[in-house]
C-alpha cells in the first residue's frame, strides 16, 4: 500500500527553477536595498565633494557640459581678496540681501513664491542656492531642482561658510558664452583684472547675471545701464548686510 501510494505521487518538474535560486522575497529585498543604496551613495558623494571644494574651486556643471562637447571655456580662479569689493557687495545687494543673515536658504522669500503659477523664481534663490545649482545641479526652473537645492544649500552653508560660498560663486558664475568667473569676465568685458573693476563696471557685471548670454556689459543697453545704476545705488546703502564677506 505504501509503495503504491508513493508511486502515484507526481514528482516535481526539474529544470524550471535553478538549483539554489533565492526565494522571490529574498530577491525583492536585495532589489530594494540596491534601490535605497543609490540616494545614500549620492548623498555621500556630494558631501565628499563639498569637503574637497573647501580647498579646491570646482567647475560648474555648465563648464563640464562645454568640456564634454569640446566647447571652449574661459576661467581663471582667483581668491575673494582678488575681486573688487564693489562686485562682491553688488552681488549681495542685487542677488541676496539677506546672505549674511540666513543659513543658506531664505525661507521667507522661498515661501512667497511657493504658489507662483510660473514656478520657482530667481527671487527665491539665495546666492548659496545659486552656487549649489551651478556646482551640483542643472540649469532651468523646476520644483524638483529647487527641492534639491534646499538641502544642498543648508549643507554647504555649514561646510563652506559665507566667504567660501561667495568665493566659489564668483568663480563659477557665467558671464557670457564660455566665460565663467569674475576674473575671466573682467578681462573679457573690460580688459582688466577683477580686483581693478570700478563700481560702475562691477554694477554692470552684476546686472548681466540674470541673462549673461544676451546682456553685454561692455556695450550696455539703456535698460541694462539703468539696472546697473539701481544696483550701484543699493550697494552704497548695503552697510552691514555684506559684513560676512569682508576680509
Amino acid at each position: 500500500m505504501t509503495a503504491d501510494r508513493n508511486e502515484r505521487v507526481p514528482q516535481p518538474l526539474r529544470g524550471l527553477v535553478p538549483a539554489g535560486a533565492p526565494p522571490a522575497r529574498a530577491r525583492g529585498r536585495r532589489v530594494l536595498r540596491a534601490v535605497l543604496l543609490v540616494p545614500v551613495m549620492a548623498v555621500a558623494l556630494v558631501l565628499i565633494l563639498a569637503l574637497v571644494y573647501r580647498a579646491l574651486t570646482p567647475p560648474s556643471t555648465l563648464m563640464l557640459g562645454r568640456w564634454a562637447t569640446l566647447q571652449p571655456v574661459s576661467r581663471e580662479v582667483v581668491p575673494l581678496e582678488a575681486i573688487a569689493p564693489a562686485l562682491v557687495q553688488g552681488v549681495v545687494a542685487s542677488e541676496d540681501q539677506r546672505f549674511c543673515l540666513h543659513g543658506g536658504v531664505d525661507w521667507d522669500a522661498l515661501w512667497s513664491v511657493v504658489d507662483d503659477e510660473d514656478g520657482p523664481s530667481r527671487g527665491a534663490s539665495t546666492v548659496t542656492m545659486q552656487t549649489v545649482k551651478n556646482v551640483f545641479l542643472w540649469p532651468g526652473r523646476s520644483y524638483l531642482r529647487k527641492a534639491l537645492e534646499i538641502p544642498l544649500a543648508l549643507m554647504v552653508d555649514v561646510v563652506w561658510g559665507k566667504r567660501r560660498t561667495m568665493e566659489i560663486y564668483l568663480n563659477v558664475a557665467e558671464w557670457g558664452e564660455g566665460i565663467f568667473g569674475a576674473e575671466a569676465a573682467a578681462r573679457h568685458w573690460f580688459g582688466k583684472s577683477a580686483r581693478d573693476l570700478t563700481k560702475g563696471e562691477a554694477a554692470l557685471l552684476v546686472a548681466a547675471l540674470p541673462n549673461p548670454i544676451a546682456r553685454n556689459p561692455r556695450r550696455p543697453t539703456r535698460a541694462l545701464r539703468a539696472l546697473a545704476g539701481r544696483i550701484q545705488g543699493r550697494t552704497a546703502g548695503i552697510g552691514g548686510l555684506s559684513q560676512c564677506v569682508r576680509p
